[in-house]
């Protein structure tokens, strides 16, 4: 028998806005302006994190940014047993080449996911540079990938779990942090 999963909230609605507008900044003064930067939000709370982001941009800039959707499944190396990935849309409206692509994601753990994003972003073109923007890095890296701009470092150990919940996907924003019970293998 497995014990209920205890969660302990590491993030608020409020915090969340504020980490996003600061990362918005961030990534203005970076890269000086939007002009040859491409926001790409992973599927699938990495999309509505990078709505955010580019509205905020807007508010800030009064210019849009561009933005897109990317969908990794078929880039992943750590399905399990053969497992078919669930497709989802991508959608790079524009021409990456020579641009300052930001992927967005919402939490950085073993840098698998992110690897598999920039092997999908050579698809589409050789970007000038590639960035990362997270909400949440959790650490535990079994690849060379760090981000350039950070919601929140929370350091956790193997039987915890972060879990980011968007309004957009879940219904509410936070970001909680999960701790399996003993006899828990998930």
């Amino acid at each position: 028998m497995t014990q209920a999963k205890q969660e302990r909230n590491i993030l608020s609605a409020r915090e969340i806005r504020r980490a996003l507008v600061r990362i918005s900044h961030e990534i203005l003064e970076r890269n000086g302006g939007v002009q040859k930067v491409v926001l790409v939000g992973l599927h699938t709370r990495g999309v509505p994190l990078t709505a955010r982001l580019a509205a905020y941009i807007r508010e800030f800039e009064g210019t849009e940014i561009a933005t897109g959707s990317l969908d990794i499944g078929l880039y992943r190396d750590d399905l399990a047993g053969g497992a078919r990935p669930i497709m989802r849309k991508t959608d790079i409206p524009v021409d990456i080449q020579d641009r300052h692509i930001v992927i967005v994601d919402d939490v950085l753990y073993t840098g698998r996911t992110i690897r598999a994003a920039m092997d999908a972003l050579n698809d589409f073109g050789r970007p000038k540079e590639i960035q990362l923007a997270v909400l949440v890095d959790r650490g535990h890296r079994e690849l060379p990938i760090r981000p350039d701009y950070v919601g929140k470092n929370v350091p956790t150990s193997f039987n915890e779990d972060v879990r980011v919940r968007l309004q957009e996907v879940d219904g509410l924003d936070e970001v909680v942090l999960t701790r399996r019970g003993d006899d828990d293998e998930g």
